[in-house]
């Protein structure tokens, strides 16, 4: 395994979405194999889609299937230390926001790598970032963040635009990543902080 600090970062936006996924998993009381499952697909739902639709095959876990070894880890830990969380649901956005500045910049890198147009480089970042922990609320039966009033999937757009901006300033890739991954985590903080959200719609019946 190649040791970089973009496979770290991949890594540690695993464990992150795993915990998020595993927790979520537990708070709607889904058995052992259920909690594994969405641990999984939160951690890897978002660049399985995203190398689907690059036609990147196999998706890149079956060529790396030491991810797994990681998504096991964090999802036994999140079991085993379940009753040491005592505020689950600020556990889970602290796990999730993490993931999603993680994923966001490894999409936008990947869609940069191969050579894509910057724009569609962002929203594959927001794809990343987002898809796993929309599939993850589907399964336990919520509306996904991404569709409510909370600001979600404009965080991980504004940090890949982030992204692409310092890349073509020709900015050090490390600079680039902590930048682009501190961004993404201070505007999901604010906006939930301070109630910040987008406005919804009713229809009225007559």
């Amino acid at each position: 395994m190649d040791v970089s600090l973009f496979t770290i970062l991949d890594i540690l936006g695993t464990i992150a979405f795993a915990i998020s996924g595993a927790l979520s998993a537990i708070n709607r009381k889904l058995d052992l194999f259920g909690i594994f499952i969405v641990a999984f697909v939160t951690a890897l739902g978002g660049g399985i889609l995203r190398d689907i639709l690059i036609g990147s095959t196999p998706v890149w876990w079956m060529s790396h299937t030491y991810i797994l070894h990681f998504i096991s880890g964090a999802t036994i830990f999140a079991i085993v230390f379940r009753n040491k969380i005592d505020y689950l649901a600020k556990s889970i956005f602290l796990f999730d926001t993490i993931g999603l500045g993680v994923f966001t910049i490894i999409g936008v890198e990947i869609g940069i790598q191969a050579n894509l147009d910057p724009l569609v480089s962002v929203i594959l970042g927001a794809m990343t970032g987002c898809f796993g922990g929309v599939i993850r609320d589907i399964l336990c039966n919520e509306i996904p963040v991404i569709f409510r009033k909370e600001i979600y999937a404009i965080a991980s757009l504004v940090g890949g635009v982030c992204f692409v901006i310092l890349f073509y300033l020709d900015i050090a890739s490390n600079i680039i990543y902590i930048s682009t991954i501190a961004l993404v985590i201070i505007i999901r903080i604010i906006v939930v902080r301070f109630a910040v959200s987008l406005p919804s719609f009713t229809i009225k019946k007559e």
